[in-house]
């Protein structure tokens, strides 16, 4: 077994011993990577892995020994600058693009023995459920490789999965942690918004955004997030909260804890191997002394339409950055200045962030404000409210993470309708600010893994690491 298969928690203990260094690690992540660039059918999970630059970063920053992870390679969605290496953000406008500052959460990853290792691919501004939208090409699913892994953040879940990384940073801004781990069979969480500093991450929705891990265990994820999550001054979104050792929630038992279980995430629409599989997930809580409770979200029906306005509106403002003069490559050369913006922009963004953008500017425009874009933040209101009542009778919440198993590629790249309903389980939580996690849970008869979402209060991640904890142990 190369150290590759291994987990960040076991590595830490061997690194920690002395048995091994990080360029061992490393060596062995790369061989994995250039095995997979040559079959026949690549994930194409990474965007660059820059193996000289890795071993530059080792040799700068002195005893990785004493940190949380203690010298472990962690992969970084290409969206996370991670200073000296290329930050494109899955885009052809960003493809010249080198960061250069690392984001906060790489400063908190390196300061706790992280090593950033590869840029993971991703859809184009994390705007994306499948992988499909990437200037790279498609990611693919290593349980099937015709199957798309989920989006954006799906090139760091295929990379978990497929051992090509030990664990990796992506980002959620409507489930693109969660629903990536879910169809690739990993464990990821979405933490509290304002948990972990956004600083230096390349926003789509700021309202939204939160980087997260991605990770072979529940209990690699609770080392990760730790190491990465933080108050940080530079960012004005982030929460003077206390990180807590999210370890120690790790086996800590249920007993006692009370489960909602939403009627609004069972009725239809839902696919029938996927909900029998979160069905046994919920068995599983009981059998571990947990109280469950059926409960009403009822406001969740507005959830993907409010989504849908706000991000794509943040994301109009956002990406008015993307011009070709200050950032981004410039693809013409003449004096006029609506030419230059118009033909950058046209040339440089893919057809989905057009979309967006174009979507985002009609919802903040003059006589469609009102009706669009302020009903949505008050739906988004009346959201948050539903899950505050919720959580004054039950400790966490359990739903499917997506609607159906991972789906042929290009089967929905052409109906983004029907792309977005697929967010449906999860753009809540992020309308709302909560911490939730996906769980592997069971497999398809056709083999596609589906994970069961867990939700909690602001800032109660240990809850999700306890009941995490609990569902691996038994689906082991």
């Amino acid at each position: 077994m190369g150290l590759n298969e291994l987990t960040l928690f076991e590595l830490r203990e061997k690194l920690e011993k002395r048995d091994i260094v990080t360029a061992d690690i490393v060596r062995d992540i790369k061989s994995a990577v250039d095995r997979d660039e040559k079959s026949d059918e690549p994930l194409n999970a990474y965007i660059s892995f820059d193996m000289e630059r890795i071993g530059k970063d080792r040799e700068g920053t002195g005893d990785r020994q004493k940190g949380l992870l203690k010298g472990v390679p962690v992969a970084v969605k290409d969206l996370i600058n991670v200073y000296g290496t290329k930050t494109t953000c899955g885009s052809r406008i960003l493809k010249d693009y080198t960061a250069p500052y690392d984001a906060a959460a790489v400063v908190n990853m390196r300061m706790n023995g992280g090593v950033p290792a590869g840029k993971t691919n991703m859809d184009e501004f994390a705007m994306g459920s499948s992988n499909e939208t990437s200037f790279y090409g498609a990611v693919k699913n290593p349980h099937n490789r015709k199957k798309i892994p989920g989006g954006s953040s799906g090139g760091a879940a295929s990379a978990v999965a497929a051992h090509l990384a030990v664990a990796a940073l992506g980002t959620d801004t409507g489930g693109s942690i969660r629903q990536p781990a879910s169809m690739c069979g990993t464990f990821g969480i979405k933490p509290t918004y304002g948990r972990v500093s956004r600083y230096g991450l390349v926003a789509y929705a700021s309202s939204f955004d939160q980087i997260g891990p991605i990770t072979k265990s529940v209990m690699d994820g609770a080392l990760l997030l730790e190491a990465v999550s933080g108050y940080d001054p530079k960012d004005s979104t982030s929460a003077k909260e206390s990180v807590p050792c999210f370890s120690d929630s790790v086996g800590r038992g249920i007993g006692g804890l009370k489960v909602g279980i939403p009627d609004e995430y069972f009725g239809e629409g839902l696919d029938d191997e996927v909900r029998a599989i979160v069905e046994k997930g919920v068995s599983i809580l009981e059998e571990a002394k947990a109280t469950v409770k059926r409960i009403s979200l009822r406001y969740t029906k507005y959830a993907i339409a409010s989504y849908y306005i706000i991000a794509t509106a943040e994301a109009s403002s956002n990406l008015a950055r993307f011009d070709g003069m200050r950032y981004g490559t410039r693809s013409v050369d003449t004096a006029d200045l609506a030419v230059l913006y118009r033909e950058n922009r046209s040339r440089g963004f893919g057809k989905e962030v057009k979309r967006r953008i174009l979507l985002g500017t009609f919802a903040l425009s003059s006589g469609y404000y009102d009706a669009y874009y302020l009903r949505a933040q008050k739906a988004r209101t009346l959201i948050r409210e539903d899950f505050k009542r919720a959580f004054e009778e039950v400790d966490i919440i359990v739903t499917p993470v997506s609607p159906i198993p991972a789906w042929d590629i290009g089967k929905l790249i052409d109906n983004p309708l029907q792309m977005y309903l697929s967010d449906v389980y999860t753009v809540p939580v992020n309308l709302a600010g909560l911490p939730a996690a996906s769980v592997p849970c069971g497999r398809t008869e056709a083999g596609l893994p589906v994970g069961i979402q867990i939700i909690a209060d602001q800032f109660n991640e240990g809850n999700i690491f306890s009941a995490s904890r609990v569902i691996e142990e038994a689906v082991q």
